[in-house]
């Protein structure tokens, strides 16, 4: 059985993380940075990344990497999350890390763990277990586009499947083009990308390629869960002390029995959902074969819990917290878009049913 607790080098992670955070990248310079029109925020992704070297917490410590588990970047993923951090480190330090090691690619994991920005060129919206397509390969050079690709952006190696195997692309090649999208979530910005006989190299091919990519994706929808947990954490903290200081009728606003009902089966569901994630993260931790099962249902739950957690943290502040000035539309937005990526929760109870056996009504 999975250990769901927290240990105490995942508490000291977490304490780093979040007083980091909190100095570097506290959530009102976040919207700061929306409003300036720039919110990926390469200065933070330095130092997340080589300071404190966690852009390779999974990586093994022989390739330069920290040599952690999922569990441990799971831990930091949940920090972000609280933060809306905007820095690519789901695509680069999570999917993309996972399916570098499935393939034990020395050169890109290496670079990875330097603070390389590595990301799968595949649409935000894939679901684990389904067929991913888009590009093709020809002696050397891959072609095709996919919509919707996260951390593409700030990429600066692109891993692309096609229909042979998987290559490593340079980001800024000939051939290659990055069109950004207007996202629904401005603290990760998403991209259409195109190759046009842009040179790669053979990552792996066939089967052990498609693999790669699967369990990329498993791990990617494992590990998101973490990070919804985090942003429905900071949205019911934020809002017990917003309504333990709002005043009305001569008395806090929290002390009114139907909000603190309100808050009370928030608190479950937020439970509930860590539990979920943490299974997740750890099955991811250990190979268990249980992990598609754990992923599909840990973002079956955690998805809609997040949701409602930024949408009562909106209505639940009043009217400041349907203005911009608040940092609340921030979560509520991080929210809907984790709720389509790797699948919307629809499509993830399909999934679990399927690999239940549970029979269709």
């Amino acid at each position: 059985m999975t250990d769901l607790l927290y240990g105490e080098v995942e508490e000291q992670l977490r304490t780093t993380v979040r007083r980091m955070l909190d100095d570097r990248s506290p959530v009102r310079q976040v919207l700061a940075r929306c409003e300036d029109g720039r919110p990926a925020d390469p200065d933070l992704w330095r130092v997340l990344a080589t300071e404190m070297g966690l852009a390779g917490l999974a990586v093994p410590e022989r390739y330069g990497g920290g040599g952690a588990s999922w569990r441990e970047v799971a831990v930091v993923c949940e920090e972000l999350g609280r933060a809306v951090a905007p820095v690519p480190y789901l695509g680069s330090a999570v999917v993309a890390a996972a399916a570098l090691l499935a393939v034990d690619d020395a050169e890109l994991l290496t670079a990875l763990a330097g603070g390389t920005i590595v990301a799968l060129a595949v649409p935000f919206a894939s679901v684990p277990g389904r067929p991913v397509a888009g590009f093709t390969a020809d002696g050397g050079t891959v072609s095709g586009s996919a919509r919707g690709v996260v951390d593409a952006l700030a990429a600066d190696v692109l891993l692309v499947p096609t229909d042979t195997g998987l290559y490593a692309v340079d980001a800024t090649a000939e051939g290659v083009t990055r069109h950004p999208v207007v996202s629904l979530d401005l603290t990760r910005p998403i991209c259409d990308l195109t190759l046009q006989r842009a040179a790669g190299r053979l990552v792996a091919a066939g089967d052990k390629a498609r693999a790669a990519v699967a369990t990329a994706l498993v791990t990617g929808a494992a590990l998101l869960a973490s990070e919804q947990l985090g942003a429905a954490t900071w949205c019911l903290d934020e809002t017990v002390s917003y309504l333990s200081t709002r005043h009305q009728f001569g008395r806090p606003v929290g002390s009114f029995q139907a909000l603190k009902h309100r808050l009370a089966d928030l608190w479950v569901e937020i439970t509930q959902a860590r539990a979920a994630a943490r299974y997740a993260a750890g099955c991811a931790a250990t190979d268990d074969p249980d992990l598609p099962v754990a992923a599909a249902l840990a973002q079956a739950f955690c998805s809609p819990v997040a949701v409602r957690a930024a949408e009562e943290c909106v209505q639940l502040h009043g009217g400041i917290g349907f203005t911009w000035e608040h940092p609340a539309h921030l979560f509520l937005k991080r929210a809907k878009s984790a709720a389509i990526g790797f699948g919307t929760p629809d499509r993830h109870r399909a999934r679990l049913a399927e690999l239940v056996d549970l029979p269709a009504a």
